[in-house]
């Protein structure tokens, strides 16, 4: 009887209406090429476009994939997404049991003894009792049925849209993987950055030291001012006082990307100096429709557009009369051994319709709630992709404008270097004063650290330009 019970239901649900509109993809209008390319497809040489290539075949400095790898199986943020996406699987299942019937079964035995002197005075009492037996056991067993036909669809949108939600998780994980990714190599070249910065520091107080040498030699054999002297050691003080604020930068940017590793803080392995990391002058971008696809963050709002049109559904099928079945079947005896017997069988079914009549606006309110969350959310997903088209357009321009920076910040600092030497070589022939080598060596510092600052930037602009094109899940 259950069994037949939960075809016929099952049936009539799947011949019944799914009220509320079906999902389609809204009309997005996307340029033909990215701004800052001329060819609609810019995809060189049919390479494949860089958003879909793997991170370990962006990112070629072997240390930085190690501590990439690390993150990715360790991170905090990886472990909470892939907990949310276990969380909302099991919601799915919880949803998705409306769809079907709800059956209970129980049984129950009772047992009681009598005295045999007052069985003896019922026996006498009741002509019609010959038994002598000072036990009276009863037993049953019982099932029962109930199921709310899904008619209009009610719960079937509502799964449609748990399933929606779900995919959206497994989005947001996708797009965890992805910041994850930018932030371990975003944190890996500004720590470079700073580890070529504490060199050039020490490289230039090394040179600064040995230029105070020679003007304490010079003063001393009466060829050089004690003038000389002091700015030859506020040069050399300079670098000095430098170098132990970048290496609380540097521990502090260790112990920041450690964590990103989802590991207690201290040191990180390094690879490939800031100024090595390779720039290709080309990269295969593709075209900005493939952003729909690729985008972590735009299928993400896409899935929360389709929950919300399934939600449109679910509460447009709350307009409609509900129709509750049950059955209830059990077997009750006196006799264990002949509980299952066909005299001692019994069962009631019933089916129900009720529509609610008064509600004070609860059901229309339900309904407009969510048609507006549905506009709100087609809003954002549209808000999502002309983001998704800035991001690329200001990593396209960043990616071509840093390039130029650093190749004129080179030329820059290789004619303060230039300078100093001269400087240094008038000064050692006595042909100027030391304030010229101070202001040159003043000046190589400064454009040193300038262009190290452009090569990060350079490093940088890869990594930005990969993120929002969708790279790095």
């Amino acid at each position: 009887m259950k069994r037949l019970i939960a075809t016929l239901a099952v049936a009539l649900s799947s011949v019944g209406c799914l009220v509320g509109p079906n999902y389609k993809r809204p009309a997005v209008v996307t340029p033909p090429a990215y701004r800052g390319t001329d060819a609609p497809d810019t995809t060189p040489g049919g390479a494949t476009p860089l958003g879909a290539q793997k991170w370990n075949t962006v990112f070629t400095d072997s240390a930085l994939q190690t501590l990439i790898e690390e993150a990715l199986k360790n991170n905090f943020d990886v472990r909470i997404a892939a907990d949310r996406v276990l969380e909302q699987q099991a919601q799915v299942g919880i949803t998705r049991a409306g769809q079907f019937p709800t059956v209970t079964g129980g049984g129950s035995f009772d047992a009681v003894g009598l005295p045999s002197s007052l069985l003896k005075k019922l026996s006498n009492s009741s002509s019609n009792n010959s038994s002598s037996s000072s036990n009276v056991e009863t037993g049953g067993l019982t099932a029962s049925v109930a199921f709310n036909l899904d008619f209009w669809g009610l719960y079937r949108r509502q799964t449609e849209a748990a399933r929606a939600q779900l995919r959206a998780t497994e989005w947001a994980r996708q797009l965890t993987f992805s910041t994850i990714v930018e932030q371990v190599a975003t944190a890996y070249y500004q720590l470079r950055s700073l580890d070529a910065e504490l060199q050039i520091t020490r490289q230039t107080l090394s040179a600064r030291q040995q230029s105070l040498d020679l003007t304490r030699k010079l003063d001393q054999g009466g060829a050089g001012t004690l003038a000389d002297v002091r700015q030859a050691e506020q040069l050399a003080f300079t670098a000095e006082a430098q170098i132990p604020d970048l290496e609380r930068q540097i521990a502090q940017q260790e112990n920041s990307l450690s964590i990103l590793l989802g590991r207690s803080p201290g040191p990180i392995g390094r690879g490939q100096a800031i100024a090595d990391v390779p720039h290709p002058a080309e990269v295969p971008v593709g075209i900005p429709s493939d952003l729909l696809e690729r985008r972590p963050d735009i299928r993400r709002a896409e899935e929360l557009l389709v929950q919300a049109n399934a939600n449109i559904g679910a509460a447009r099928a709350q307009y409609f009369p509900q129709l509750p079945l049950s059955a209830t079947g059990g077997s009750s005896s006196d006799r264990l051994l002949s509980i299952l017997a066909s005299g001692n069988l019994y069962y009631y079914a019933t089916a129900t319709l009720s529509q609610t009549i008064f509600d004070g606006g609860k059901i229309r309110g339900n309904y407009r709630l969510a048609q507006a969350q549905h506009k709100e959310l087609l809003d954002t997903y549209q808000q999502t992709i002309a983001g998704a088209l800035r991001d690329v357009s200001n990593a396209l321009s960043a990616y071509t404008k840093t390039r130029e920076y650093r190749v004129r910040q080179e030329r820059e600092t290789a004619a303060a270097a230039d300078a100093v030497r001269l400087a240094r070589m008038r000064f050692e022939a006595g042909a100027t004063s030391f304030l010229e080598v101070l202001t040159n060596d003043a000046n190589l510092y400064s454009s040193q650290l300038t262009l190290i600052a452009a090569q990060e930037q350079d490093a940088l602009a890869l990594v930005q330009l990969y993120n929002a094109l969708g790279g790095g899940w």
